[in-house]
């Protein structure tokens, strides 16, 4: 028999930090995992606004409250609880890696010589971003290409930021704009849309919903040129539809492309020159197709890159590369 004291044989305790997206704010849309990740830890750490609305889940747990610009420290004081053998719920409103505190996190970790193999485990639960939440509550304005921007310059510089708008905007993306306006930060949102204005129209529709699903939600509809009138602020999501996106019956929608291809009005019968489950004809193959047509009727490289508004070194490299004819008649995976 051992004659070790009892705690002597027992394994040191092992922390653990869950980065728990909590969603936009209402227990509806909070996932189970979120809930049971807070009910497993020991030390809850967050924003003092979203420690208010997960408040009825915290009874009998050290909650440790930080402020707005104090990313940095939640994480510190994180890894030093788990260190200490704590099951730790550091939360984030939305999605934890979406503009939340699973990148500043991983950079303590990193800094402080965290590997995977380390005792202190992390784990990430996902929930739904402002855009997922703000998207639901205006209709469907996400369901063809979109991206994420924000407006932030705390410590992004804003040439940065003043290209990717551009850059997005050129490109027809549908755009969510986080931090879009603070009591300080007033002139980003007027910079955002000075530049998308170079690109798109005037009346492009434009939805701006703030605190989604939660008790002060408001949503208000506009256009581009009327954007930056709205009543914006930090709990805002501005969405920036594409030259398609429409808003009909209060509802804001970006439609996926099938009137390319079917004939919405007869049935949705396949349109002439299009095949169910193939490329469109002006899909990449029907694209090059046309592209060496041209190209060889004498059009130069500049005007095929000025018509497509696409770089002079990709037609060339393109126009360089032979056209695989088995390609076009590749079948398709079937879309949503």
């Amino acid at each position: 028999m051992s004659m070790l004291p009892e705690h002597a044989s027992e394994a040191p305790p092992i922390g653990k930090i869950m980065l728990v997206g909590i969603g936009p704010g209402s227990v509806e849309h909070m996932t189970q995992r979120a809930r049971d990740a807070i009910a497993e830890a020991d030390t809850v750490i967050g924003y003092v606004t979203y420690i208010k609305l997960v408040a009825d889940l915290l009874e009998g747990k050290e909650v440790i409250r930080k402020g707005m610009t104090e990313e940095l420290d939640r994480a510190e004081s994180a890894l030093e609880a788990a260190r200490a053998g704590k099951r730790v719920a550091l939360i984030s409103s939305g999605d934890a890696g979406v503009y939340g505190m699973a990148g500043p996190t991983y950079e303590v970790l990193f800094q402080a010589g965290w590997t995977p193999e380390d005792p202190v485990q992390v784990e990430i639960v996902p929930g739904a971003s402002a855009l997922n939440a703000c998207a639901a509550r205006v209709g469907a304005p996400l369901t063809h290409d979109f991206c994420a921007i924000s407006l932030s310059d705390l410590l992004t510089p804003w040439p940065t930021i003043a290209r990717r708008l551009d850059a997005v905007a050129y490109a027809d993306f549908v755009v969510a704009l986080y931090n879009p306006k603070s009591g300080r930060r007033t002139r980003q949102i007027v910079e955002a849309q000075r530049l998308f204005l170079r690109h798109r129209r005037a009346d492009t529709p434009v939805a701006v919903v703030k605190s989604a699903y939660r008790r002060r939600e408001r949503i208000e509809f506009t256009t581009l040129d009327r954007m930056s009138e709205c009543d914006i602020g930090m709990l805002s999501t501005v969405l920036i539809g594409n030259s398609n996106t429409i808003v009909q019956h209060g509802l804001m929608v970006t439609p996926r492309g099938y009137a390319n291809k079917y004939d919405m009005q007869d049935g949705g019968s396949t349109r002439d020159g299009e095949r169910p489950g193939r490329s469109l004809s002006t899909g990449l193959n029907g694209w090059l197709e046309n592209l060496i047509a041209d190209h060889a009727a004498g059009d130069s490289i500049e005007t095929l890159a000025e018509r497509h508004r696409l770089p002079v070194d990709y037609i060339r490299a393109t126009l360089n590369e032979p056209l695989e004819a088995s390609a076009a008649d590749a079948p398709e995976e079937a879309e949503a």
